[in-house]
This record gives C-alpha cells, sequence and structure tokens, in this order.
C-alpha cells in the first residue's frame, strides 16, 4: 500500500469510525430513553444494572449503526477530498477512481466480516442477555414498581395510587379496578394498606385495611344512577400479577437472537417430518429461519453495497460540508432499511422466496454503484 493509498484508508478509518460511534450512541440513546430510563427514574433499576445493559446495547446497535457509519464516513472523506480538488489532482496524475477506491474496499471487506461477526454471535448473545438482565433486575425488587404519588398503570386491569410507601407499608392508597373497555367496575380507598410478593405465583398480594369500596354495575359501569352503596370493609385483599411487567418465568428467545450454529440447528431440526406439525406449518417456519440468516448476512454486505454507492458520490457531490453529507448518508440508509422492511412483509409467502428477496437492496444499491463509477470515471 502505497502513500497515497495509506492517506486515504486511515482517513476512512477514522471518520468511519467516529460515525459509527455517533450513529450508535444515537441508537442507544433511543433504546436507553424507550426501554431503561423510565425505571431508573422511577427506582425500579439500581445504577450499575443501568450500565451493564447500556453496554449489553453495543453490539446490537453497532449491527445497525455499522453499514450507516461506513457511508457517511466514506462521504465525509471523499466529499473533502473532492471539494479540496485532491481528487482532481489526483485523476490529472493519472489515477482512475478505480484504483483510488482500493483502499475504500479493502476497508469495507473488513467491515462485512465484521459485521457479519457481530450480526451472528455477538449481537444475539448480547441481546438475550440484554433481555434476561432486564427481567431479573426488575423481578429482585418488583416492589419498586409502586412509585409514591404516581398513577400506576403497569399492572393489567388496574390502576392504583399511594400517597407513601415506605418499603412495604403504604398510606393513602387508591385503587380502580377497570374492565375489559378500561371502565371502572370497582373503586376503592384505604388508608394504609400492605405489599408482600408471591415468588410462586410471581404476583404482588395487596392486603388494605379500613377501605371504603365503591362497586359499579357490571353491565353499565358508567351508569351512576344505580346506587351500589359504598361498604366499608376492615381488610380486603388484592392480587396485582407480575408477569406483564416483568415478562415470563424466561425471556422467550426470538430467530434474531439466534446465533449461526443454532439456526442451522433450528434449520434442520424443522428439515424433518413430524407427523404433530402439518407441512404448511412447517415449511413456513422453515421460511422463517432461512428470513433470518439471509437477513444477517444481507445486512452484512450492505456495508460493501454503502461503499460502492457513497464512493462516486462523495467524488460527485463534492462537498466539505459535513451536515450535508450526514443528511444524505442517513436518507440512502433509510432507503436501503425501508426497502429491506418492505421484503420482510412476504414472510409468510414461501413460494415468493422472500430469503433470496432479503438480497434485492443490496443488488439494487450495488448495481446503482457501480453504475456511478462507470460515470464517474468517464467524466
Amino acid at each position: 500500500m502505497n502513500l497515497i493509498h495509506r492517506h486515504i484508508f486511515l482517513n476512512v478509518v477514522l471518520t468511519c469510525g467516529a460515525s459509527v460511534g455517533l450513529f450508535g450512541f444515537v441508537l442507544m440513546l433511543g433504546n436507553a430513553l424507550k426501554d431503561v430510563l423510565p425505571l431508573v427514574l422511577a427506582g425500579q433499576l439500581a445504577p450499575d444494572t443501568f450500565f451493564r445493559l447500556i453496554v449489553l446495547l453495543v453490539p446490537f446497535v453497532i449491527s445497525y449503526a455499522l453499514p450507516m457509519g461506513m457511508l457517511t464516513g466514506i462521504l465525509l472523506v471523499l466529499g473533502r477530498m473532492s471539494s479540496d480538488r485532491e481528487i482532481t489532482a489526483l485523476r490529472a496524475s493519472g489515477m482512475s477512481v478505480a484504483w483510488l477506491s482500493a483502499p475504500i474496499l479493502f476497508f469495507a471487506l473488513i467491515g462485512v466480516a465484521l459485521a457479519t461477526v457481530i450480526n451472528f454471535q455477538y449481537m444475539p448473545t448480547t441481546r438475550l442477555a440484554y433481555q434476561r438482565e432486564m427481567v431479573d433486575a426488575v423481578r429482585q425488587n418488583p416492589l419498586n414498581f409502586i412509585v409514591p404519588r404516581t398513577f400506576i398503570r403497569d399492572f393489567p386491569g388496574v390502576v392504583i395510587y399511594a400517597g407513601e410507601r415506605k418499603e412495604t407499608q403504604l398510606k393513602d392508597f387508591w385503587l380502580w379496578e377497570l374492565d375489559a373497555q378500561n371502565r371502572v367496575k370497582r373503586f376503592a380507598r384505604a388508608d394504609s394498606g400492605r405489599l408482600v410478593v408471591d415468588e410462586a405465583n410471581n404476583k404482588l398480594v395487596l392486603t388494605v385495611e379500613h377501605a371504603q369500596v365503591e362497586l359499579r354495575n357490571e353491565k353499565e359501569p358508567e351508569n351512576f344512577s344505580t346506587d351500589t352503596g359504598a361498604p366499608s370493609m376492615d381488610r380486603a385483599t388484592f392480587d396485582l400479577p407480575l408477569a406483564k411487567i416483568t415478562g415470563a418465568q424466561s425471556v422467550q428467545k426470538k430467530l434474531k437472537w439466534f446465533t449461526f450454529p443454532q439456526l442451522i440447528a433450528e434449520w434442520r431440526r424443522l428439515n424433518v417430518t413430524d407427523p404433530e406439525v402439518p407441512a404448511a406449518e412447517r415449511a413456513q417456519k422453515q421460511m422463517r429461519v432461512q428470513i433470518t440468516i439471509h437477513e444477517k448476512f444481507a445486512t452484512a454486505f450492505s456495508v460493501l453495497s454503502f461503499a460502492l454507492v457513497a464512493i462516486p458520490l462523495g467524488i460527485k457531490v463534492s462537498r466539505k460540508e459535513t451536515s450535508a453529507n450526514l443528511l444524505i448518508g442517513v436518507a440512502l440508509a433509510l432507503a436501503y432499511y425501508f426497502a429491506s422492511i418492505v421484503v420482510g412483509w412476504f414472510d409468510n409467502h414461501p413460494a415468493l422466496r422472500p430469503d433470496l428477496l432479503m438480497w434485492l437492496p443490496n443488488i439494487a444499491f450495488q448495481s446503482l454503484g457501480l453504475w456511478m463509477f462507470y460515470r464517474v470515471d468517464r467524466s
């Protein structure tokens, strides 16, 4: 690798690394704000658990940030070089676009290999560990879901409010039981109450004392003309199931969380005839495994596809502005991922071979990139 190739290679590596870090941070921030941060602010997750969950998010966000970072980094480097007339000077010296692109394509192939390893090994294992860590952390102290002076809607069919909580003791407690249409069918208020975790049945048991209970007409709960009375009860017990908010006793493993050997083993298992499973259902499940495998490979190869588009586009656009190149990179990446989503809509139609259709966005981008290469090299 000569001096010019080393110069281009180092610039692309550093800029792509920064771009991957930027997109990874944005994606991680979105996931943290959606899943983790609300639990931390509510006191339902310890800070050390929060940081472990953030670390486990890294391979997941990198699997999406790597292709976008490659695209944007190449646009930034070549856009700057073209704007500064460096590309013009090099081409005037007799160097072709293909020769100048060699170190970038070499780096793109390294990115493909890295993305493949991440998609098939690190992302599945850390994503599964993330889900299990989340469930275990929440299940370790489910009482933290009762946040004082907050309306709690996490429990199915129930809205609860407590003015004060000291460990398992509650004060100024309110409870609304809802029907299937979210209408209040029973209301209870108590001066004090006590929460106990029933680990065997995965639920919280709430016992209130000196409660005022208001019953509604089950058929017409919003009809207040019927006086059902407001009886006073010395003690009442309510069950608050935890399955919805802490998950089942074990995390249900999705196909995307399977490693490559696990996907192959699952495909072979479904390939064996099972008299208890209809052939059509077995074929559909097998196709979903094939779609997952092809999707992971196609996402890895999108690094090369984006590079093939970014090289001629960066030379042609000739922009030094970072914001403009970032916008172009994001727009192209969104177009690619939208096309992948559209192809995914055919996963229930095995006859259309949706597993092979997963490669259409790559084929389209690579064809566009090669055509642009041809046009730029002849200009």
